[in-house]
């Protein structure tokens, strides 16, 4: 599969099917453009301007629309959406923003979104379940910070870890910088790349590693 970065917590994956999943499109507003390709499937993670953009805008085709937490499947790829919130209380019927874990190719992946708990209870580590990639936001704010994210890291154990929701230049949203991450969860990555290729072998065998895009 290829994964592709945005900014903020806006990805492109797109299975080697090239059936294409985009999440958390924002709005320009923040200071960045929006991306525009065409996708299958749009996931959001909230309502908020950040992570919400106009999904009308997005594509030429109708793409399947994902906004709460569920259970779905569109085109072989599996898609949990899991209940969370801005704050640190879980309340049983309510949530403020999903999690999304995604299943294809023999590899989960789980996008946290615009999360603000400083930690995950049981019930939400159980229906994430093993993860090989995990999206996480590290710049506070709007969402957790670099220290809670690296907890949220150990308490899921991925073998493949992707910041999001950090600054960047020209950003108009107020967020730490990801080298405070990388030096709180003591790895840094071997070097920035545009785009990421990966297939379940391609997963590191023992060692957690990072990613830090180009953009």
């Amino acid at each position: 599969m290829y994964i592709t970065y945005y900014g903020y917590t806006c990805f492109k994956i797109q299975s080697q099917q090239k059936i294409t999943a985009i999440t958390d499109i924002f709005d320009k507003s923040i200071g960045l453009k929006p991306p525009f390709p065409k996708a299958d499937i749009l996931t959001y993670s909230c309502s908020h301007f950040d992570c919400s953009d106009t999904a009308e805008k997005n594509s030429e085709n109708q793409p399947f629309i994902i906004n709460s937490p569920g259970e779905y499947e569109i085109s072989g790829i599996a898609i949990d959406g899991i209940p969370a919130k801005h704050g640190e209380k879980l309340q049983q019927e309510s949530f403020d923003t999903a999690l999304y874990v995604f299943r294809t190719e023999g590899m989960s992946l789980c996008h946290l979104g615009d999360l603000g708990q400083k930690e995950l209870n049981d019930n939400q580590l159980e229906a994430i379940g093993e993860i090989d990639i995990l999206m996480v936001p590290v710049g506070g704010n709007y969402t957790i910070d670099y220290k809670s994210a690296a907890h949220i890291v150990n308490q899921i154990e991925p073998r493949l870890v992707i910041p999001m929701a950090y600054h960047l230049p020209n950003m108009k949203v107020e967020l730490d910088k990801i080298d405070l991450f990388f030096k709180e969860i003591g790895i840094s990555p071997k070097e920035k790349i545009d785009k990421l290729k990966i297939t379940k072998k391609d997963l590191p065998p023992e060692e957690m590693e990072v990613v830090e895009f180009k953009i």
